[in-house]
């Protein structure tokens, strides 16, 4: 028997455990890269003078210039099991990592299960036959055990006395079991379509029915050729916006760890690979305006691309700001209007952009003073995690933001005494009828925020609701009365 720190160890063979992939559900080296990005934006291009000069260089440049808080990072809970089952056997646990040594040192004393950390550093990425070498030079060939899940991963098997396969990729546990004995493979993280609806954000795309709204504002509803022209728009809108969602959850990966219910959300919690995420943003942009390029006014692209670099700007920047956040959001959902302006190639009024600013300003401060109330009610009395408010701004936030939401009704009501609005309505002042049900709507959801009980986007919510619901369509039928 030997002994390590404190540990009297049995002469079996060690374990060697790997860490992307296998122990972490997630790559070290993309979530130094993305945490970079959106700390650095604008030496993004060192990461491409990192990498001239190698990957060790880089991995180094990435760990060394990035934050990453290991005690949230999402490990896979049945391989930890694994290894403190070992190591109450006296067992020695050996973490042998291609990431940087910064990092595997902060995760080991973090977990607190392995007795050598084996990493890259500024001179040596540890991957592949590196790590093999260094493997032998320890404990000789067949030696140690050796648990991993990429082909990378292939050299050291083949040395290795017992293959462990955990959440293998495509073809790799038939070549392992081609080169040495095998145990029954792991499969702890499967992505299944849940997983991919949810990355995708598919219920947030009920917000794209906000492009019909220039259509209905029009009276033009029943054009079949706008019509098709619309659901063309709120396609490409929905692979857009899917699009800045998926990045926007890569750049906001250990923001979203800290939440509750956010450290759910596929790539955050490691059911997605920041690799997937990677490909399925610019393939997804490039279905939206490949569509929208052929099929739409050239004026739709120009505005969902300033919809995506507005989204962009506010990813990285522009959410943490207080008060610009908010503003951003509402001309992020504004655009949406605005989009079917241009889809649908009608003319955009005033009227269209003054209620939508405000209404959604509303929105938006909703949706913050909802995050703000969580983090006071788990006594959290520091700046809310990657927000620019304090649990302390509740109050002012609520007066800006109904009143916000009241401005939206004075702006109606002007609109009801417009001069061309008696052009486009037979009876307008049937129209008034719509401003109680609105002030009723816009305090109903304060009221609710307030107590606690708006959980989710608070457009979505609007849609789902079913008082909602029924306030929104005797708002349309007072219109409807009207014409």
């Amino acid at each position: 028997m030997a002994r390590i720190q404190g540990r009297v160890l049995e002469t079996c063979p060690p374990l060697v455990v790997d860490l992307d992939g296998t122990l972490l559900r997630s790559d070290l080296l993309m979530e130094t890269a993305m945490a970079f990005i959106r700390s650095q934006p604008l030496k993004i291009l060192n990461i491409l003078g990192w990498l001239f000069k190698g990957k060790a260089a880089l991995k180094e440049g990435l760990a060394l210039n990035s934050e990453i808080d290991v005690s949230v990072l999402p490990y896979d809970p049945q391989i930890i099991e694994m290894i403190q089952r070992e190591r109450d056997t006296g067992r020695m646990v050996v973490l042998a990592t291609a990431s940087h040594v910064s990092l595997a040192e902060r995760i080991a004393d973090h977990l607190q299960l392995f007795d050598l950390v084996l990493a890259s550093n500024s001179n040596r990425n540890l991957s592949g036959n590196n790590k093999r070498d260094l493997l032998v030079g320890h404990f000789g060939e067949g030696g140690f055990d050796y648990l991993g899940n990429s082909k990378d991963d292939l050299p050291i098997w083949d040395v290795s006395r017992l293959a462990y396969v955990v959440n293998p990729d495509r073809g790799i546990e038939a070549q392992v079991k081609a080169q040495v004995r095998v145990e029954p493979t792991i499969h702890s993280n499967t992505p299944g379509w849940r997983d991919w609806r949810k990355a995708l954000r598919l219920h947030q795309w009920l917000k794209n029915a906000l492009i019909f709204v220039p259509l209905l504002a029009s009276h033009r509803l029943a054009q079949f050729d706008l019509m098709r022209d619309g659901v063309i728009a709120f396609l490409c809108f929905g692979l857009c916006a899917s699009s800045v969602y998926i990045l926007n959850d890569l750049l906001d990966l250990c923001d979203d760890r800290h939440h509750k219910s956010k450290c759910n959300r596929p790539f955050a919690s490691g059911r997605l690979s920041i690799k997937v995420g990677l490909v399925m943003v610019p393939t997804l942009l490039a279905m939206a305006f490949g569509a929208a390029l052929l099929l739409l006014p050239w004026q739709f692209s120009a505005v969902m691309a300033a919809y995506y670099g507005l989204t962009l700007t506010y990813s990285l920047r522009l959410k943490r700001m207080m008060a610009w956040d908010v503003i951003a959001l509402a001309m992020l959902y504004t655009a949406r209007i605005i989009a079917g302006v241009a889809a649908f190639s009608l003319p955009l009024t005033f009227w269209i952009l003054a209620f939508s600013m405000f209404i959604f300003l509303s929105l938006a401060m909703v949706k913050r003073y909802a995050e703000l109330r969580d983090a006071r009610a788990r006594e959290v009395n520091t700046f809310a995690r990657g927000r620019g408010y304090h649990p302390g701004d509740l109050d002012m936030i609520a007066s800006l933001g109904a009143s916000s939401g009241y401005l939206a009704v004075m702006v109606l009501a002007l609109y009801i005494q417009d001069a061309k609005t008696t052009e486009l309505y037979v009876t307008p002042h049937i129209i008034w009828l719509a401003c109680p049900l609105l002030l009723f709507w816009v305090t109903r959801v304060w009221m609710l925020t307030h107590r606690g009980q708006m959980n989710e986007d608070p457009v979505v919510f609007a849609i789902r609701d079913r008082t909602s619901q029924l306030i929104g369509a005797a708002f349309l039928m007072m219109f409807w009365i009207a014409a």
